[in-house]
């Protein structure tokens, strides 16, 4: 059976190495969730879905998948930033979200899978490392207007706007502005799927840190209640570093997030 696991397409794996990448995706949740969710301190452990995995001479970056739509996934940086890329499988366009860095491969990806533009949560430097190569290639960077001056040494194109809504060939994203983590932090719905991009807004575990210049908890926390846990409980939530969630298994912990303060 083709089985997709953790961004790591299994077709052809073996019992054994399925065991061991279930096993090392389960300690790397483990620890993320010891750390209280999502970056609040750097976390210098390299996902087990880095970038890829071969099977058979195959490379696949295949993250989750129906007959609609595509998501790919690899694992960037220092700070082990997903980058997502959201294709259509009826046209073949896609869209890169958050050009973090390793600007090759990102380019490589974005020629094999069709990326027409490239979509950033928001502008903390982790998240934008490869955004200058990017917009040389020719692609279009997008940003929302309150977190634009962070992009002034690599440029962006257009901005993103709450509740634009972003045509990726048949698809559609919803652009949902969350202030909080960054004054200009944005997560993207996919429309028609249960499906949310959170960039560094939610995490499993809590929210995104709120120590950093433009930070504040209780903005995030308002962005997280009345934006992201409004959404279905099945909705599956992708954040910018480590695993991803659903919005049914984080929201009944809110209360504690705001107990503890982080």
């Amino acid at each position: 059976a083709h089985r997709v696991h953790g961004g790591v397409d299994l077709f052809d794996a073996s019992s054994e190495q399925i065991e061991q990448f279930g096993a090392a995706e389960s300690a790397l949740a483990d620890r993320r969730r010891l750390l209280g969710g999502g970056p609040q301190g750097r976390v210098g452990v390299r996902h087990v879905t880095t970038v890829v995995r071969h099977y058979r001479g195959r490379m696949t970056t295949l993250h989750w998948a129906d007959s609609r739509l595509e998501i790919h996934r690899v694992v960037v940086g220092s700070y082990d930033n997903n980058v997502f890329v959201l294709r259509c499988r009826e046209t073949g366009e896609a869209v890169l979200i958050d050009a973090a860095n390793e600007h090759e491969m990102l380019l490589e990806l974005c020629t094999r899978l069709g990326v027409r533009r490239v979509l950033e949560t928001h502008g903390h430097w982790d998240h934008i490392g490869a955004v200058a190569a990017m917009r040389e290639a020719g692609y279009e960077v997008g940003v929302n207007s309150s977190d634009a001056p962070m992009l002034k040494d690599v440029g962006y194109d257009v901005f993103i706007d709450d509740a634009e809504v972003i045509e990726v060939g048949r698809l559609r994203l919803h652009a949902i502005h969350n202030p909080g983590h960054t004054p200009g932090s944005v997560s993207f719905l996919v429309d028609g799927a249960p499906l949310l991009f959170s960039g560094d807004t939610l995490f499993p575990g809590g929210p995104g840190a709120t120590k950093f210049e433009g930070g504040n908890f209780a903005t995030i926390i308002d962005s997280i209640d009345n934006k992201l846990f409004t959404l279905p409980a099945h909705t599956i939530v992708m954040p910018g570093h480590g695993v991803s969630t659903t919005i049914g298994h984080e929201r009944p912990h809110l209360g504690e997030w705001v107990a503890r303060g982080w």
